[in-house]
C-alpha cells in the first residue's frame, strides 16, 4: 500500500459517502484512475464494505452493555456452537474472542434494562456451554469507533 492508498482509505473512513470525483481531486488524479485504485483496495480486502453510523437513541436503543463470557469447555464443538448462536442474536453488535480471565466479550445494544435482562436470561443463557457471564453497563461513550489508525507509509514519512 502506498501513500495514495493510505490517503484514500483515510478519506473513506472519515466519510464513506465521498464521491469518486472528490477522492480523485483530493489525490490529484483522474476519476477513472481513482476508481481503479478503490476497486483494487476492495478486491484485496483492504476495504471490506461501507457502513452508516446510526444514533441508537433515535432508534429506541437506549442501553449498551459489555457482556463477558466464560465457556465451560474449550473444545472446537462447544466454541463453534457458541459462536454460531451469538451470530444469530441481533442485539449482539460485536463479539470478540479474547485472552485472559474471560473467553469472549460481547457488545450488546438493547432498548432498556428489561430488554437486557431478557437477552441475558433467555438468549444468552440458553446457549450451551456458557459457564459464567458478567455484564457491564456503559454509562457514556467517550470515543466512538471511527475506524483504524492508518499507518503512514515509510515513503510518505521520508518526503515530509
Amino acid at each position: 500500500m502506498d501513500a495514495i492508498d493510505s490517503k484514500i482509505i483515510k478519506l473513506l473512513q472519515a466519510n464513506a459517502r465521498i464521491t469518486n470525483v472528490e477522492l480523485a481531486k483530493a489525490n490529484n488524479m483522474a476519476p477513472s484512475s481513482m476508481l481503479d485504485r478503490v476497486r483494487r483496495l476492495e478486491e484485496r480486502g483492504v476495504i471490506k464494505g461501507y457502513t452508516t453510523l446510526l444514533d441508537p437513541q433515535k432508534l429506541g436503543v437506549g442501553l449498551e452493555a459489555i457482556v463477558m463470557i466464560c465457556l465451560g469447555r474449550h473444545q472446537e464443538r462447544s466454541i463453534d456452537t457458541f459462536e454460531d448462536k451469538v451470530r444469530a442474536i441481533p442485539e449482539v453488535r460485536a463479539c470478540w474472542h479474547v485472552a485472559g480471565r474471560y473467553d469472549y466479550a460481547l457488545l450488546v445494544s438493547v432498548r432498556d434494562i428489561k430488554h437486557l435482562g431478557d437477552l441475558i436470561k433467555h438468549d444468552l443463557s440458553s446457549i450451551p456451554g456458557i459457564e459464567k457471564q458478567e455484564t457491564f453497563l456503559t454509562l457514556s461513550t467517550v470515543k466512538e469507533d471511527r475506524g483504524i489508525a492508518i499507518p503512514t507509509p515509510a515513503l510518505e514519512k521520508k518526503e515530509a
